[in-house]
Order: C-alpha cells, then sequence, then structure tokens
C-alpha cells in the first residue's frame, strides 16, 4: 500500500492468511484476476491492489462479457473505462448468450478464456510467466455449491470440491492454477469492503434470472434457511473446508496404503484387499485406477468392481474404458490392455 491508505481490517485478513499461505499468492507472481464488476470480484481488486506492494505482485485483470443481456456490453465499456483510470490492465473476451446459455456452459467459456489470456500473456513475457488465474468465490459460494451438489446427488468430493487451489485446465501441461483467496470473506464482507475502500459495483442483471439454479438457491433457499438457523451459510461454508480436508486427509492415506498392496508390476494384491471393509477397498480401487490414468467410475461401477474381487468370489474380468481390461485372478488384480 502506498504512503497515506488506510490499512483496514480487511487488508489485515487476507495479508495474514497469505503469509500462512505462502503458496496461494506467491510473492512476486503475476496474477490475472477474473474480474466481472460485482461487489465481490471488485472487493478482490481492492484487496489484492492494496496489498501489492507488499507482495511484489503484477497484476493483470480479465473480464468476461457473456452476452447475457442487453446491458452486458456497456458494464464491459464501463468497467474498461475505470480500470483505464486507475492504471489497471484490463483484458476483455465477448460471447454471446447461444454460447454461454447455461451455468456449466458459461463456467467452461470462462475457464478456456483465462487459460487463454494466460498464455497469451506469457507469450510477451521476458520475465516470470502468468501461472495464477484469481477468482472471488466466497464462503457464500461455497454454501450455495454445497446445497446444489447435495440437491443433484453427490459423494463427499462433490461436497468439497471448492477449493482454495486447484489446476486451471486439467488437460493441459503449463501448471497454471486457479486461486480462491477469499474462500473465508462471506457477501457481507465483500459488500462492506467495497463500501469501505469506495469501490464501483456493477450489476449483473443475469445474477436474478431464476433460470440459473444457482440464482434460485441465492434467493430463494438459503434466505429461509438463514431465517430458521442463522449464521447457516457460514457453517456449511465450514463443513464444506473440512471435507475438502477430510479429502485430502483420505488420497494421502491411500497413497500409503498402495505402496503395500501393490506388487513389482503394479497388480494389486487381492488377499489383503479383500480382507477390507467394502467401503475401504472401493476406495483404494478407486485411488489405484487413478494413478494409472484411468478416468473416474461412477460409484455404481466401482461398487460392482470392488464386490466382483471381494472375498468368496471367483477370478474373472471386466472391460473398462480406454481399451483396459481389470483382471483378477486368486491373487492378484490386475489393469490390462485390451487384447
Amino acid at each position: 500500500m502506498t504512503a497515506g491508505e488506510p490499512w483496514l481490517n480487511w487488508h489485515d485478513r487476507l495479508h495474514r492468511q497469505l503469509l500462512q499461505n505462502p503458496q496461494l499468492l506467491p510473492k512476486g507472481a503475476t496474477l490475472l484476476l477474473a474480474i466481472s464488476g460485482g461487489q465481490d470480484s471488485m472487493a478482490l481488486l481492492g484487496l489484492l491492489r492494496d496489498l501489492s506492494s507488499r507482495h511484489h505482485w503484477t497484476l493483470q485483470l480479465w473480464h468476461g462479457d457473456h452476452g447475457w443481456h442487453p446491458r452486458s456490453a456497456r458494464i464491459a465499456a464501463d468497467l474498461t473505462s475505470w480500470c483505464q483510470t486507475h492504471q489497471l490492465p484490463l483484458l476483455v473476451s465477448t460471447s454471446t448468450f447461444s454460447t454461454t446459455g447455461s451455468e456449466a456452459k458459461a463456467r467452461a467459456w470462462r475457464y478456456a478464456q483465462l487459460h487463454q489470456a494466460c498464455q497469451q500473456l506469457n507469450l510477451h513475457k521476458t520475465g516470470e510467466p502468468c501461472r495464477t488465474v484469481v477468482t472471488a468465490h466466497t464462503a457464500s459460494d461455497r454454501a450455495e455449491s454445497l446445497l446444489l451438489q447435495l440437491s443433484r446427488g453427490t459423494d463427499l468430493a462433490g461436497l468439497g470440491n471448492m477449493r482454495w487451489q486447484r489446476t486451471l485446465n486439467a488437460d493441459a501441461t503449463d501448471d497454471i492454477q486457479l486461486v480462491r483467496p477469499l474462500l473465508h470473506f462471506s457477501r457481507d464482507d465483500t459488500s462492506a469492503i467495497c463500501r469501505d475502500l469506495q469501490l464501483p459495483i456493477w450489476t449483473d442483471p443475469s445474477n436474478s434470472d431464476p433460470r440459473f439454479d444457482r440464482n434460485r438457491i441465492r434467493q430463494e433457499v438459503l434466505p429461509v434457511l438463514e431465517a430458521l438457523h442463522p449464521g447457516c451459510s457460514r457453517r456449511m461454508a465450514e463443513l464444506s473446508e473440512r471435507v475438502s480436508q477430510l479429502q485430502d486427509t483420505q488420497s494421502a492415506l491411500v497413497k500409503l496404503s498402495l505402496e503395500n498392496l501393490k506388487g513389482a508390476d503394479g497388480a494389486l494384491k487381492r488377499t489383503p484387499l479383500q480382507q477390507l471393509p467394502d467401503s475401504a477397498r472401493r476406495l483404494l480401487l478407486h485411488g489405484w485406477l487413478q494413478a494409472q490414468g484411468m478416468p473416474a467410475l461412477s460409484a455404481r461401477q466401482l461398487e460392482e468392481l470392488s464386490s466382483a474381487i471381494g472375498p468368496s468370489q471367483p477370478p474373472g474380468e471386466r472391460h473398462l474404458a480406454g481399451q483396459k481390461r481389470l483382471h483378477w485372478c486368486r491373487n492378484w488384480v490386475q489393469l490390462e490392455n485390451n487384447r
């Protein structure tokens, strides 16, 4: 922060959080911020702009005009003008409702555009490349996502899927990371941050469009739950965090267990697998298959395979995706190429 600018509680909260987790937004990194113009993203921009001198970041902004409503182009133009006034570099990508007409399509388009923007920045960059894309997801978003995942039917991984950090594009080799540093802040917090930092907010009419599931969760479901049990959004966000930590713990334990279960050729010892509870056998089978590059199986497929290689079951095989065959005999479980 420059001399004379106030150091607020909001700055202190985020600054201390980043000191405890320096891998989130590394010192000296080039950060590509996804800015919609709404209160969450403007709060993110305001905080990172003010903290950039302490952490030696270079900020690059990106805005996606989804073309969902007539005002979207005007919001993009006003945001561009504001960024120019404040000497903040902004890239704008434009789409149409036919391309981004659903939440899933819009999300895929945004992340693809952000990945492309990172690559374009790195083409002309002589120093450290941009490897960090930053979004303004909050604890409130986490609570909404948890409810959506529950209603759709999910496993533990789905309940904790909004993580602090993940690879932006799992199929790419450039290891660009998606980071969400505001997951400890609520939507009430970001509103207060914008007010305290005197930041403009551009309200997107599509945020109240009932065609989108998340909007109905935000406007119709969560207010009822908050009236019944005040603070439930925060508690749901905390639950999502604990579930993601549980997933990390499970992954580490699965990795250790598989080292003791694998033979020299990578096959699994069947006898110790048969002695495990079915839930543990499914978990280890899932981890072993993923480690060998197999796409994730459905819960039903895993349950069927776990039962088939379980106690008192004869040798057998199953054909899987990618021209692979899972074969098990008395002592071993092997993954082979189809002949």
